[in-house]
């Protein structure tokens, strides 16, 4: 049986060149980047070759880039980091949305729990946070906003920039987990307007267990780990180099060839979306769609069915439900909840997302398993 990965958005395989770009650092140049020596050197030089292929896909200066453990560790670094950061414990007020990756509204929770206060805004139905509902929660005492570029199950893009010239008025720091959209589509921090920014490798086809986090140059950051002082004393440990050297190169190539991916990725997108609603009619419901979007990412309501039950009745395909569903609390995910899909809705809905190394081959089997697997669970 020949499996169809349509989880792109949860993680990427890791690319054939970058695999080997970072098997000398294995066995050849292993040093201790901190050692004065040759071999230590090798590997600090890779590591600032890597920072700067990160700040290039950025536009920004090397100097400005922090190697982590991955989107969770740099969400957490932004996030404590900035509101810990001068200051008695609890002053400070925090922004952030309803529908946030955990690796955001975890941090922002626990923060609330060292007494700072936090705001939660709303998107719209069509998952788009409103610039006038981010400076609506404005406050005097609001040290940062936090909000995803792009939303990690429906896809759906939010206007960083528009959120940033607000932030900017009143003085306010604005930060972005670019996990999802870092590699497809711009994230060019000038553009975008943000001091800092969230990058996960795994999303882009290096690594698990790398990433990376954009400190504008000034922005004070408090360490959320301590020790010695690596990374310019944000985010000590010795370096991990063999997966730094992989963000870096996908981080290259993700700024050669992302517009030539972005357009091919929306065309598979849209074929499967076509192909799917043409197999199960108006009722079919696809999340997200009347706002700019990730090219890569389709969230779609079957109706009446349990996506999780109709899933595995297709064990070749390698899909997500649309929601953590649990059936005796009704809790369900926090994004279908803020666009207002029920709880059978949410239950009905199923993530898709192409990288790329999908073919329209996948695409015309996958649409096809999928409407065969809701109608039998119609039947049932």
């Amino acid at each position: 049986m020949k499996r169809i990965y349509l989880d792109y958005n949860a993680t990427t395989p890791v690319a054939p060149s970058i695999i080997e770009s970072m098997q000398p650092f294995f066995s050849q140049h292993f040093g201790n980047p901190s050692s004065a020596h040759s071999m230590g050197r090798a590997c600090s030089e890779a590591i600032e070759d890597a920072r700067m292929y990160v700040g290039s896909m950025l536009g920004v200066d090397r100097e400005e880039i922090i190697f982590t453990s991955g989107g969770t560790e740099s969400n957490n670094l932004a996030i404590v980091g900035v509101m810990t950061a001068g200051g008695p414990p609890g002053d400070g007020h925090l922004i952030t949305t309803t529908f946030e990756h955990p690796a955001v509204s975890a941090p922002a929770s626990f923060l609330e729990r060292m007494g700072y206060e936090v705001s939660y805004v709303c998107c719209d139905a069509s998952g788009v946070v409103q610039p006038e509902s981010i400076e609506a929660a404005i406050r005097s005492d609001t040290r940062l906003v936090s909000i995803m570029h792009a939303n990690n199950e429906i896809g759906t893009i939010q206007p960083v920039r528009k959120i940033s010239e607000i932030c900017q008025q009143h003085g306010i720091l604005l930060h972005t987990d670019a996990a999802q959209s870092a590699g497809k589509i711009p994230t060019m921090v000038d553009e975008l307007g943000v001091d800092l920014l969230t990058i996960a490798g795994h999303k882009l086809y290096a690594p698990k267990g790398i990433g990376a986090l954009y400190v504008r140059e000034g922005v004070s950051i408090e360490p959320v780990v301590h020790g010695a002082g690596h990374e310019g004393g944000i985010r000590p440990g010795t370096e991990n180099v063999p997966y730094i050297v992989a963000l870096g190169q996908a981080c290259k190539m993700a700024a050669k060839s992302a517009e030539t991916h972005r357009d091919r990725l929306s065309s598979l997108r849209d074929r499967l979306a076509d192909e799917i609603s043409s197999g199960v009619g108006q009722q079919l419901i696809i999340n997200g769609q009347t706002a700019p979007r990730l090219p890569n990412t389709l969230s779609v309501v079957f109706p009446n069915v349990d996506a999780n039950e109709m899933l595995l009745r297709i064990p070749e395909l390698c899909a997500s439900t649309g929601a953590a569903c649990h059936s005796d609390d009704g809790n369900y995910s926090t994004t279908l909840k803020s666009i207002g899909l029920s709880a059978d809705q949410a239950k009905g809905t199923v993530r898709l997302s192409v990288g790329w190394y999908t073919n329209e081959e996948e695409i015309e089997r996958a649409s096809s398993l999928l409407i065969d697997a809701w109608e039998n669970s119609q039947d049932s």
